[in-house]
């Protein structure tokens, strides 16, 4: 009744022209109106509000404003020959992050576990053999999708906190004769950094491929992708690269591009088919072809971090992570603290952790870090579950300074937070 009494009085308005215009702008609003169910959320009638917090978990890590910046640059299309310089750019910022001259590098579009996904796809066929070793939740995250992707897995085991000797791997190699080895460099669940000295050599005296997960070690321990004779290595943005997650370097040495060439059926995923893929990254010397659109800020966000790595240099970055974890560790053994990772020199310089202090629940150390200082340090996952604390410095956030401010809100927590009296 309503829009038909308006509807008539728009039509005796005739002569009214500013007014008929008026009256039939309301008709179609309230006939637009009466066909909605649901009203705009009150949420996004407000403006976006996001508190400044120092992240010291395992990542992300926070953003400097010359990455966030590069991401609020004004958008190009994901073929623009603007954008494929970006994208060579990057390939060459991978690069030198992995010391390696393989062609086949690029940025996957999506997290670090996207790239892990893309390798193991590309490795993979049904039938194939893999032996996983696991320590820690990424090993555990490669099982199970190589399960999926009907493989053949195989499970090397060390507890959460250990890592894997050359014999051990050369044991799990001679046993099961794999085509591929997946082990995780930097294991941010437990705090490991794994010794890969020897272990490329090792696979391919056994015919079998290496794969590395590099997710939380890139740019804070030292890997030589061509030296180590590594097959595949990947990582992500979000944590020394100081990135936006969202994008993930890889790289495929000949020997699996070759592998991958010579498979019998096509990759699982079309998303992550590492020869379309490579094509549209410029790897192949072929024209590039579209294959997906990119998220192009992101990917302006990724070049500035790996630029940023660069004019530091890697050996500068090493170095600085090796010194702020071994401080933070002195410090933390000072507070009474313990470290979960008990040998120094397997442990994670980006990702440290201890073992949650007897009489504490985690929860509450972490919620008044939060609370009181603005700072997020985390608990720990898949197998430390309940076990530790997990504390990050990468990149940017891999100071001095915040050493300090860790120290001293932790001395604060373990003063301030309830007890148990069991």
């Amino acid at each position: 009744m309503q829009c038909a009494s308006v509807l008539v009085a728009a039509q005796a308005a005739s002569t009214a022209p500013l007014l008929q215009a008026q009256l039939l702008g309301t008709v179609r609003r309230a006939m637009a109106t009466s066909l909605l169910r649901i009203p705009p959320p009150q949420a996004l009638l407000r403006p976006l509000v996001v508190p400044e917090r120092l992240l010291l978990g395992p990542g992300p890590s926070n953003v400097p404003q010359r990455i966030r910046a590069a991401g609020g640059r004004q958008i190009l299309g994901h073929m623009h020959p603007e954008m494929l310089q970006v994208m060579d750019e990057i390939k060459a910022g991978i690069q030198y992050a992995f010391q390696t001259q393989n062609q086949l590098t690029l940025a996957i579009s999506g997290s670090g576990h996207c790239a892990m996904e893309a390798a193991l796809f590309n490795l993979l066929e049904c039938g194939d053999t893999i032996l996983v070793a696991i320590n820690g939740i990424w090993g555990q995250r490669a099982a199970e999708i190589a399960r999926r992707l009907g493989a053949n897995v195989y499970e090397l085991l060390k507890p959460p906190g250990e890592y894997f000797t050359p014999r051990d791997i050369e044991e799990g190699l001679v046993q099961h004769k794999p085509s591929v080895l997946f082990i995780t460099h930097g294991e941010s669940s437990t705090g490991v950094l794994q010794p890969l000295e020897g272990l490329g050599q090792l696979c391919h005296r056994h015919g079998c491929l290496l794969l590395v997960d590099a997710v939380a070690s890139l740019g804070g321990a030292p890997i030589f992708m061509d030296q180590q004779e590594i097959d595949v290595l990947y990582s992500g943005s979000q944590k020394v690269l100081n990135s936006p997650p969202g994008s993930a370097p890889i790289s495929f040495s000949e020997r699996a591009r070759e592998k991958v060439l010579r498979r019998k059926t096509k990759p699982q995923s079309f998303y992550l088919d590492i020869g379309l893929l490579g094509n549209y990254w410029g790897c192949d010397g072929e024209p590039r072809r579209y294959h997906h659109t990119i998220p192009i800020n992101s990917f302006f966000s990724l070049r500035e971090g790996l630029a940023m790595l660069a004019e530091i240099g890697l050996e500068s970055s090493w170095e600085r992570h090796r010194a702020n974890c071994a401080r933070l560790c002195q410090g933390l053994l000072s507070l009474g603290l313990e470290l979960f990772v008990k040998e120094e020199k397997v442990r994670l310089p980006t990702v440290i952790t201890i073992r949650v202090p007897e009489g504490y629940n985690w929860k509450d150390i972490t919620a008044f870090l939060m609370d009181n200082h603005a700072m997020e340090i985390t608990g720990g996952l898949g197998p430390t579950v309940d076990k530790v604390l997990r504390i990050g410095l990468m990149g940017c956030n891999s100071t001095g300074e915040n050493v300090n401010r860790v120290l001293r809100a932790l001395q604060d927590a373990l003063g301030r937070c309830r007890r148990s009296r069991l």
